[in-house]
C-alpha cells in the first residue's frame, strides 16, 4: 500500500525534524506500506499558523491530491493539525483522505471520555477549537491550553537533548496539567511537530499519567485502516453524497473551460 503524506513545512528550515519525522513513520507503518513525505516547495511553509499563509499554501496540497492519485497512491494524508484543505481534497479524491487533526479527535474520543489540545502559541488555538465546533465533538472537549512558541520553526532547535528542548517541554507539560486540571482525560499535542518532538523524547504521557495522544501515529495506522476498509467496501470509501460529492457529468464540461482540464480528475465528461 501507498500513502502520500502531506507536510506543511519547507524541510530546508525545519532542522532534522523532516529526518525524525521520516523515522516515525518507518517505524511505525507496517511491512508493506511505502510511505511518502511531501513538504511544501512552492510558497510557504514556515508559518502556517496565520490563516493567509495557510491560505497560500494549501494550493499546493491540493495539488498532490491529483498527483497523488494520478500515481497511484491508496490514501492522502494531510499531516497538519489544522487540516488545511481537507474538505477540498475530500470532493477531489476517491481514494481516502485523512486529515491530522480529525483523525486525533476521533482516536481520543475511543481512547478516553474526553479530549484535550495543547497548542503551540496562542494564534493557532482559534483554529484548532473551530475544527472541534465543524468535527461535532463539542460536548466531548475539555478545552485547549497553549505554550508560547512564536516562531514556529525555533521548534526545530528542541529536536536535540538541551535547553531549547527542555523549555519546550516544560511549556508542553505545563500547558497539559491545566488541560488535566480540567479534567481531560486525553491531551492532543497540536500540531504535528510538537507531536514527533515529543514521541522522539520518549514522552507519551503527561506529568500526571495522562496517555497523550501521538497523532502523527495514529494518522498512519487509521491512514492503514481506511485503506484496507476501502478495499473491502469496493473501493469507495468517502461519501459523494452531498457534502463531497463533485460536479456532475452534465457540469464538467462547463467547469473545465474555465478552471482547466486537470480539475476533478474522476468525473467523466458525457
Amino acid at each position: 500500500m501507498k500513502l502520500w503524506y502531506q507536510s506543511m513545512t519547507r524541510q530546508s528550515e525545519w532542522g532534522t525534524y523532516p529526518a525524525v519525522l521520516r523515522g516515525i513513520l518507518d517505524q511505525i507503518k507496517e511491512p508493506d506500506t511505502e510511505i511518502h513525505v511531501a513538504g511544501i516547495t512552492e510558497i510557504g511553509g514556515v508559518g502556517d499558523q496565520y490563516r493567509y499563509l495557510e491560505f497560500l499554501e494549501t494550493g499546493e496540497v491540493l495539488k498532490n491530491v491529483h498527483r497523488a492519485q494520478n500515481e497511484g497512491f491508496d490514501a492522502f494524508l494531510v499531516g497538519n493539525i489544522a487540516d488545511p484543505g481537507l474538505r477540498e481534497a475530500k470532493e477531489i479524491a476517491d481514494i481516502p483522505v485523512l486529515g491530522l487533526c480529525e483523525s486525533a479527535m476521533h482516536m481520543a474520543c475511543i481512547m478516553g471520555a474526553n479530549f484535550s489540545f495543547v497548542t503551540i502559541n496562542e494564534k493557532f488555538t482559534p483554529r484548532i477549537v473551530e475544527n472541534v465546533h465543524r468535527s461535532g465533538l463539542t460536548s466531548r472537549f475539555t478545552g485547549a491550553n497553549r505554550m508560547n512558541v512564536a516562531r514556529l520553526t525555533d521548534l526545530a532547535a528542541a529536536f536535540e537533548p538541551g535547553p531549547a528542548q527542555d523549555e519546550v517541554v516544560a511549556q508542553f507539560n505545563a500547558a497539559a496539567r491545566k488541560n488535566s486540571d480540567a479534567g481531560a482525560e486525553i491531551v492532543i499535542a497540536a500540531g504535528g511537530v510538537v507531536m514527533a518532538l515529543l514521541a522522539h523524547a520518549g514522552i507519551h504521557e503527561t506529568e500526571d499519567g495522562v496517555p497523550i495522544l501521538n497523532g502523527i501515529t495514529n494518522l498512519v495506522k487509521m491512514g492503514e485502516t481506511a485503506v484496507k476498509m476501502s478495499r473491502l467496501m469496493g473501493g469507495r470509501f468517502i461519501s459523494k453524497k452531498c457534502t463531497y460529492a463533485p460536479p456532475p457529468p452534465s457540469l464538467i464540461k462547463t467547469f473545465r473551460e474555465h478552471y482547466g482540464d486537470y480539475i476533478y480528475p474522476t468525473v467523466k465528461a458525457p
